[in-house]
Formats: structure tokens, sequence, C-alpha cells
């Protein structure tokens, strides 16, 4: 499975099963996405290979450590390694097949936007939980 920007100039590819999805509804998320949450999931790094322009990839860093990388040509929002050096963050909107894939966790629901609504069966978290938890829902197959 590829994923690609907007412009298609930065592009990527996914080996193996594509985990789940999550929703994050935190404020930091919905000012990335510009809606009501940002979906996305997390790959292990030897499913994850960048395809082309990973030059033109750059990031923004809050001060709390919140990450965002984006392509430069057109912003879109691109995967990124996350902290844990093991793993890769997957905005969702770039991949271009991810078949039968579900949301199956929602984060900060405590903090949505007043008229965000979570309207499917998705496990809801009021906080982030441990990373631990959220890799084993986003699994096809419980372990």
């Amino acid at each position: 499975m590829n994923g690609r920007c907007l412009c298609g100039e930065v592009e990527f590819k996914i080996s193996g099963d594509l985990p789940h999805l999550y929703q994050c509804h935190c404020s930091l998320c919905r000012k990335l996405s510009g809606s009501s949450s940002d979906t996305a999931t997390f790959l292990d790094c030897a499913q994850f290979a960048w395809v082309k322009g990973e030059s033109l990839v750059n990031s923004y860093v809050t001060e709390t450590g919140y990450r965002s990388d984006f392509c430069s040509k057109c912003g879109s929002t691109v995967p990124h390694l996350m902290a844990n050096q093991k793993q890769y963050w997957i905005p969702a909107g770039l991949l271009d097949q991810a078949k039968d894939s579900e949301v199956v966790a929602h984060l900060f629901v405590d903090g949505k936007a007043s008229w965000d609504c979570v309207c499917d069966s998705g496990a809801q978290y009021d906080t982030m939980p441990d990373m631990e938890t959220l890799n084993r829902v986003l699994q096809r197959v419980l372990r």
C-alpha cells in the first residue's frame, strides 16, 4: 500500500497489514487537521519505507514535544518517526487504499470540541492511553 501527500512529491509505502485507526480529538490535533480530530495509526519501522520526497519533509515541534511533519511544497501532514524510535506515525488521509480499516479508538474525548460528535463504537479514552494499550487496540488481531 502506498501513501502520498497532496502534491504527490512525498510518497511512502507500507508493507504487511495496516493496523486499525484512531482519532485524536485534542486541541492540537484539531489545529493540525483543521477539523474535529486527526485520524492516524502507528506502524513498526520495518513496515515503512520512503519512496520519494523525504528531503521535502519539514518538522514543527512545540515546546511540549507535539510534532507535525509536513510536505514543504503542499503543506500536507506526512508520516514521522515517533519518539520511541520503533514506530512511524501515519496520517490515514494519505493512504491510497486503506481497505477494511476502521476507527477503533478515540483519544482525548474529554477535550473534544463542543460541536464534535463521536458516533461510532470505537473505544473512548478521556485522555491518552499508554502506548502499549493503544497499540494493542489498533491491531487487527488482539494479542
